[in-house]
């Protein structure tokens, strides 16, 4: 849908071949980050992802608080764009997708694993065509690009102090694309093609498995903001400004709270004193115990 107002519909499932884009706000979207409809190009796609990622947050607080909603478009809709809530891969890249659809762009949507081949196919991104080239898209990654870059084999992208790298294999009979960023692996991402069950599947992987760790067991919020690329964990600040010596900062559970919030999480009601609550915990299961049976 173009058009705002109204309650939202009650979310229904991702499954079949539906990507439910009707379910989205388009128009709600590019107010929110502040892009006009334009006629597409590489200048409006370099736009629309600079301001999603200077805009929308990165963020689990919803998986850590036990209330996930889970990644139907509708509710993509809601947390990101109505609720402020943040979101990670599923959300950002299912909206940003169907917003460049919307304007009249023609995308893919891929899957793939995070810092090694061997992990599980829980990342999503968003492949763009224009003039019969090829970009990947990057919208819903902690610490990634700012814009777009060719999907071509040393195709690079330099981000101040920071040079992005893309390559490519052949596996199996298909395309394999690494992103890495100074050298270190990011992702790879293959083009077998993503039905909407697949996404609904790697959101529950992603959101419960203990084992993984990344989003069940540690609070990760992050955004390009004015000063740099800022991330929170439950005990650090980091601070990656284009040209200049990343900063890293020690920081409390408390103001671990107050900066999420900073970053632009929406926290209402009992929120805030139930993530400190479970940020405290951790802390306190961290520290070492002493002979007498205390915490250090």
């Amino acid at each position: 849908m173009s058009g705002g107002g109204g309650e939202a519909p009650e979310a229904r499932a991702l499954g079949g071949s539906d990507w439910q884009r009707e379910e989205y706000d388009v128009d709600a979207y590019l107010a929110l980050i502040g892009v006009g409809r334009e006629r597409p190009g590489l200048e409006l796609l370099g736009a629309l992802h600079r301001r999603h990622v200077g805009t929308l947050v990165f963020a689990n607080v919803d998986v850590l608080l036990g209330a996930h909603p889970g990644v139907a478009p509708a509710t993509v809709q809601r947390q990101l764009v109505e609720r402020g809530r943040g979101g990670y891969c599923f959300e950002h890249a299912q909206l940003f997708a169907a917003a460049l659809e919307d304007l009249g762009f023609t995308v893919r949507r891929h899957l793939g694993r995070v810092h090694s081949p061997h992990n599980t196919r829980t990342h999503m991104t968003v492949a763009v065509q224009l003039d019969g080239r090829w970009f990947l898209t990057d919208p819903g990654f902690g610490f990634s690009l700012t814009g777009p870059i060719e999907l071509r084999d040393g195709a690079r992208r330099n981000e101040g102090r920071r040079n992005f790298v893309i390559g490519h294999s052949l596996e199996d009979g298909g395309d394999r694309w690494t992103l890495s960023r100074d050298g270190q692996l990011q992702h790879i991402t293959d083009t077998l093609t993503v039905q909407p069950i697949d996404v609904r599947t790697g959101h529950v992987l992603t959101s419960t498995n203990a084992g993984s760790g990344r989003f069940t067991g540690s609070l990760v919020a992050a955004r390009h903001t004015d000063v740099g690329h800022v991330t929170i964990t439950e005990s650090t600040r980091t601070v990656r400004a284009p040209g200049r010596r990343t900063v890293h900062e020690q920081i409390t559970p408390a103001q671990a709270v107050d900066a999420v919030q900073g970053l632009g999480v929406r926290l209402v009601d009992d929120e805030p004193a139930r993530l400190l609550r479970i940020l405290e915990s951790w802390r306190t299961a961290a520290q070492p115990v002493r002979p007498d049976g205390g915490r250090a």
